[in-house]
C-alpha cells in the first residue's frame, strides 16, 4: 500500500474541489465531507441523507468502534443542502449506479480511491487517495489551530509524533530544516 499525502497547496485543494465539482457532484460532496471532516472512507460511504441534516454528523468509526461527532462547518452546510433538497432522508449520499439484490448501495471504497485518484491524476498531484482527504483536514486543522492535542484527539492517536508524520507536517518540518543545510 502507498503512503499518501495530504493536499498542503491551497490552490491546487481548490482545483480539485473545482474539477470534482464539474466532473460529478456526488464526487465533489464526497470530496466536501472527507477535507471537512477528517473521517475516513470506509465513514463516509455509508452516510444517508438522514445523517447530514443536523448541526453535526455522527458516526461509529468502523475501524475503532468509537462515535464520533463533528459540526457541520457553513460551506458543507451550503454544499449539502444544495445537494440533498430533492433527496429522501434514507437514500445514500454516495450511491453506486450498480444495485445489489436490486437495492441501490453506495459506492464501493475501491471505486471512490478510483475518482480520486483520477482527478490527482488529471491536475498531476502525485500520492493522492482517499486517505488524503483525512490528511488534508489534519494538516489544514493543524495550521490554522496549532492544536496538536485536539488533533489527537480527532485522530485516535496517542502520540504527537505519529499525528506529526500521518498528516505530513513532520516531513514539512525535515525538508524545512535541511532546505539551506548545506556540508
Amino acid at each position: 500500500m502507498k503512503f499518501v499525502q495530504p493536499i498542503r497547496d491551497p490552490k491546487k485543494l481548490d482545483a480539485m474541489k473545482k474539477y470534482l465539482y464539474f466532473k460529478n457532484i456526488r464526487d465533489f460532496i464526497m470530496f466536501l465531507v472527507g477535507i471537512n471532516t477528517g473521517f475516513r472512507i470506509s465513514d463516509i460511504l455509508p452516510l444517508t441523507v438522514r445523517d447530514v441534516k443536523g448541526t453535526h454528523i455522527t458516526i461509529n468509526e468502523k475501524k475503532t468502534g468509537k462515535i464520533k461527532k463533528v459540526l457541520i462547518r457553513k460551506s458543507l452546510r451550503k454544499a449539502l443542502d444544495a445537494y440533498i433538497k430533492d433527496k429522501s432522508d434514507h437514500e445514500f449520499l454516495f450511491p453506486s449506479r450498480k444495485r445489489k439484490r436490486g437495492k441501490v448501495q453506495p459506492i464501493s471504497a475501491n471505486m471512490a480511491y478510483k475518482i480520486i485518484r483520477a482527478a490527482a491524476q488529471e491536475l498531476n498531484l502525485e500520492d493522492i487517495g482517499t486517505h488524503s482527504m483525512r490528511k488534508t483536514f489534519g494538516y489544514k486543522f493543524y495550521l490554522e489551530t496549532k492544536d496538536i492535542a485536539l488533533l489527537m484527539e480527532l485522530f485516535n492517536h496517542t502520540e504527537e509524533s505519529v499525528t506529526l508524520r500521518y498528516v505530513g507536517l513532520l516531513q514539512d518540518t525535515l525538508d524545512d530544516a535541511l532546505e539551506d543545510f548545506e556540508l
